[in-house]
């Protein structure tokens, strides 16, 4: 273990060099998200159906690419918790990206909490949205 992590160093420099990068962006794109939601988005038992793209080309690479994506952020988050970074949020944007069975329980099971719900609302008052139910 200790032989490959010798010699694949520089991925570990280049994640901890992207992890300030990481922060960052999240900090910039979270409030966004927390602010558009609306405010009944829990409210529901099973997610709302949204519009699907038409074509399925464009339907099933936009899903690989975004499991893809959400699979590289879960390895990344992993791997951060063992150098510096913020490996816990870097796994959790991950898995927001990623479509699974299940998901939307998980999101409101994890959002209901009010050690989550609380700071979430917090930003939405301040910005003059009313705050999430369930």
């Amino acid at each position: 273990m200790l032989d490959w992590i010798q010699e694949n160093g520089n991925f570990f420099y280049i994640l901890a060099a992207l992890s300030p990068l990481s922060l960052i962006i999240i900090a910039a794109i979270a409030p966004l998200v927390i602010v558009r939601m609306p405010e009944n988005y829990f409210t529901e038992s099973h997610r709302q159906k949204v519009a699907k793209p038409p074509h399925p080309v464009y339907r099933y690479g936009l899903l690989i690419l975004k499991n893809t994506l959400g699979s590289l952020f879960v390895i990344a988050g992993f791997l951060m918790l063992f150098i510096p970074g913020q490996g816990l949020l870097t796994m959790l944007i991950g898995l927001i990206l990623m479509d699974f069975p299940g998901k939307y329980h998980i999101e409101r099971w994890l959002v209901s909490n009010t050690g989550v719900l609380k700071p979430l609302n917090w930003l939405r008052e301040k910005k003059g949205i009313p705050p999430l139910h369930f």
